[in-house]
C-alpha cells in the first residue's frame, strides 16, 4: 500500500512538472526576447497558392485576376524570357495586380543612403526595381502587339527619391554623398509637399512595364528597348495604353518601378518612387504590326525613340512619328509627316540615367481635324 502511495505521489509530482514547465513556456513566448537578440518566429509555409482562386468572373463574361505582390510573384531587377509566368490570363481579361518598392520592398522609410547603395553595390549586374511578374497572355504569340491600358493606379501612402553616392544619375561625380528623401503622399489632395513652400503634384505611373525580350537569357531591368521596358514616360497615366511587340509566346508581362511622379529626364537617377496597386487591361492585337513601344493618351499619341546616344534616340523618335503619321493618315507624303513632326511634335527627353536614354514624341491628336 506504501509504494503504489509513493508511486501516485511521484506521478502526481512529474505531470504537475510538465504542467509547470508548459506553462513556463506560454509565459515565455510572451515575454520580449533578451537585448540585442531577435525574436524566432516560425514562417508559416502554407504551400503553393491555387490559381482558382486568384480569378473573379464579371457581369460581361471577362474574367478578372488579382495578383498580389509577393516574393513569389516578383522578381528583383533581371527580366528573363525562360522565368514560368506567375499568372496565366486571356486576351481582354483585366488584372488587379501589386507592385512592390525597390529592391525586394528594402526601400522604405528608414533605409538609409547607405543601406541603399549595398544593395547595388553587393547584388552587381541587377537593377534595383522589383517587378510583379511574368504574366502569361495566352493568345499573344511573336510578331503580335500587346495592348495594356491603365484603368487605375493608386500609390502608397510614402515614397521616395534618391541618388546612389558616385555612382548613378546625371552627375555622379559632382553629388558624391548620396542622399534620400522620403515624402508623404496625400491621396486626397493627389499632392506631396516636397519642402516648405513647394507642393509637386501627383501622377502615378508604371516606370517599367515590359514583355520578354527576343534573346534568352537573364538581363538587368535598368536599360529599355524594344520590349519597352524602364520607359519612365511620365504621360503614361490612367486612361493610357501601351502598344508593345511580342517577341515569345504569351508576351510574358511585368511591371514595377511604380511612380507618383517624375520631371522629364529623371536626372539624378529616381522619381517620385513607390508601391502601387493597379487595374489593368492586356488585349492581344493581331492587326498590328510595331518594332518600338507606342503609347496612347486620350489627347496624344506618344511615339519612342531608344538608344545609348541621345541623339541616336531623337532621331527613331522622328522616324517613329514619320512612320506613324503616314501609317494612320495613308493621304500624307513622308515628307509631309515630317513637316507635321517639325511644326507639331513635341519631343521630350525621357530619361538620361539608364544606359539606354529615351525621348518620347508627343504627337496631339486635335490637330488631325479633318482626318479624324
Amino acid at each position: 500500500m506504501l509504494h503504489r502511495r509513493v508511486r501516485v505521489m511521484e506521478a502526481a509530482l512529474a505531470g504537475s512538472a510538465i504542467v509547470a514547465l508548459l506553462m513556463a513556456g506560454a509565459l515565455a513566448q510572451n515575454q520580449p526576447p533578451p537585448p540585442g537578440e531577435q525574436a524566432t518566429i516560425p514562417s508559416p509555409t502554407p504551400g503553393p497558392p491555387d490559381p482558382t482562386l486568384r480569378v473573379v468572373k464579371l457581369p460581361n463574361g471577362k474574367r478578372m485576376h488579382m495578383l498580389p505582390a509577393t516574393l513569389e510573384t516578383t522578381q528583383w531587377g533581371w527580366f528573363d524570357n525562360a522565368q514560368p509566368p506567375v499568372l496565366r490570363v486571356n486576351s481582354g481579361d483585366t488584372i488587379v495586380l501589386e507592385t512592390m518598392m525597390h529592391s525586394h520592398n528594402q526601400i522604405v522609410p528608414g533605409t538609409t543612403i547607405e543601406q541603399i547603395k549595398k544593395t547595388r553595390t553587393d547584388f552587381p549586374g541587377r537593377g534595383p526595381h522589383t517587378l510583379t511578374g511574368p504574366i502569361y497572355i495566352e493568345e499573344a504569340q511573336p510578331g503580335d502587339v500587346l495592348k495594356v491600358t491603365l484603368n487605375k493606379i493608386v500609390p502608397r501612402a510614402y515614397a521616395t527619391n534618391f541618388n546612389v553616392p558616385g555612382m548613378f544619375g546625371q552627375f555622379p561625380n559632382v553629388y558624391t554623398d548620396g542622399q534620400v528623401k522620403y515624402f508623404y503622399l496625400d491621396l486626397e489632395k493627389m499632392t506631396t509637399e516636397f519642402l516648405p513652400g513647394i507642393v509637386l503634384p501627383l501622377r502615378p505611373f508604371p516606370g517599367t512595364l515590359a514583355v520578354a525580350r527576343k534573346e534568352p537569357g537573364r538581363y538587368s531591368s535598368v536599360p529599355p528597348g524594344e520590349f519597352a521596358g524602364n520607359m519612365d514616360i511620365r504621360d503614361f497615366v490612367v486612361g493610357s495604353s501601351l502598344y508593345v511587340p511580342v517577341h515569345v509566346p504569351g508576351a510574358l508581362l511585368w511591371t514595377g518601378d511604380s511612380h507618383a511622379g517624375q520631371g522629364n529626364g529623371e536626372v539624378n537617377l529616381t522619381a517620385i518612387e513607390t508601391g502601387t496597386r493597379g487595374k489593368f487591361q492586356f488585349i492581344v492585337r493581331k492587326d498590328m504590326k510595331l518594332i518600338w513601344p507606342q503609347a496612347e493618351t486620350p489627347t496624344h499619341w506618344i511615339v519612342m525613340g531608344l538608344h545609348p546616344d541621345l541623339d541616336e534616340a531623337m532621331k527613331i523618335a522622328v522616324r517613329e512619328t514619320i512612320d506613324f503619321i503616314t501609317r494612320r493618315f495613308p493621304h500624307l507624303t513622308r515628307e509631309e509627316a515630317y513637316m507635321v513632326a517639325s511644326v507639331a511634335v513635341d519631343y521630350h527627353v525621357t530619361q538620361v540615367v539608364d544606359g539606354t536614354k529615351g525621348i518620347h514624341g508627343m504627337i496631339p491628336k486635335s490637330i488631325f481635324t479633318a482626318a479624324r
